[in-house]
């Protein structure tokens, strides 16, 4: 394939010759990288079986580990779903378009290489208006797992794809850097009461307020029907280690550790406390607003990456509101890395 071609679309506006070749590229079977308000997407024809089994080649995904369905409206996604239940409804019409992903049961004719095998299907309408032109000049379902290596951190701006993708997709619509910078909240409403099976962009204290109580899960028959729940994600290349949050001892005791065995060693803080331990140009700062910190998390890790540290020291978060969703980010890049990406 060819070098990958990028159409801007700046400001987060629609670029109409641009969303015209987007869609020619995925009615043709090609790969699409969108942006949304999360990550961005690498974006197929959900029905084109070829074009789908693209996506995981160009990833270097598991075929068992299932993909989200993109629609531009809750009446195209009926195209997929069998069934879902009132509190399934009443999240999709108060959050959607947005950062949720419900699983629901699926209709016979969705390709079981979307769903892994599985009975259920992710579906989300996405919060970004160049993607859902794209959506809705395409006419259907797209499946739009992050666009990045599998494995890696999510791409949160173009050139992430770029440094994963080029050359294996066919075109980029670059429109700057995502809002929120986590993936989508998904949530099991096939169950009673429903399961959050991925942390993300939606709080869980905002989705029990309109339904009511929710669930965690460690049962491996639920959490296979969500990606990122199985496998190594959202890691560095460098080992990642965590630190508590505002922990100046904590952190100056592994730093220390760390170049005693001489690694080369990057930061991540965002505490004044421990701002100010490390000076060196691989000590990164980010925002000590949680929303901010979500938002830059993913390519503060990649720019280290870049800078080929051998370790990552990153300073934790409150475990409240969206920090809940950084700390499972945090805590899947850290694990061993001899298992298998996804």
């Amino acid at each position: 394939m060819p070098r990958t071609r990028i159409i801007q679309c700046a400001d987060g506006i629609p670029n109409p010759d641009g969303i015209t070749d987007a869609v020619g590229v995925l009615n043709a079977g090609g790969l699409v990288a969108f942006p949304t308000e999360t990550v961005y997407g690498l974006g197929a024809d959900a029905f084109n079986q070829a074009a789908v089994r693209k996506i995981f080649e160009a990833k270097g995904r598991p075929s068992d580990n299932p993909l989200i369905v993109h629609v531009a409206s809750l009446e195209i996604a009926w195209h997929f779903i069998s069934d879902i239940s009132e509190k399934g409804l009443t999240l999709a019409s108060r959050f959607w378009p947005g950062p949720l992903t419900l699983v629901v049961k699926r209709k016979e004719i969705v390709p079981s290489l979307v769903t892994a095998g599985l009975e259920t299907v992710a579906i989300r309408i996405p919060n970004h208006a160049v993607t859902l032109e794209l959506l809705a000049r395409f006419g259907g379902g797209l499946v739009g797992p992050s666009a990045n290596s599998s494995g890696r951190p999510s791409p949160t701006s173009a050139d992430h794809v770029v440094q994963d993708l080029n050359g294996k997709i066919d075109l980029i619509l670059d429109s700057g850097p995502t809002i929120i910078g986590l993936e989508s909240t998904v949530i099991d409403v096939t169950t009673n009461p429903p399961v959050i099976l991925r942390l993300g962009g939606l709080s869980r204290e905002d989705i029990e307020k309109e339904i009511g109580e929710t669930h965690r899960t460690r049962s491996k028959d639920l959490l296979k029907r969500s990606p990122g729940t199985r496998y190594r994600h959202y890691a560095p290349r460098a080992q990642v280690v965590i630190v508590p949050h505002q922990d100046r001892d904590a952190f100056v005791k592994q730093l220390e550790h760390l170049k005693d065995e001489g690694k080369r060693v990057g930061a991540i803080t965002s505490s004044e406390d421990l701002n100010a331990v490390d000076r060196s140009p691989s000590h990164l700062i980010l925002s000590s607003s949680v929303d901010r910190y979500a938002q830059q998390i993913f390519h503060a890790l990649r720019e280290l990456d870049r800078s080929q540290v051998d370790c990552i020291l990153v300073e934790g978060v409150e475990e409240t509101g969206i920090g809940a969703a950084i700390m499972d980010r945090l805590m899947k890049a850290s694990e061993n890395k001899s298992r298998h990406n996804g």
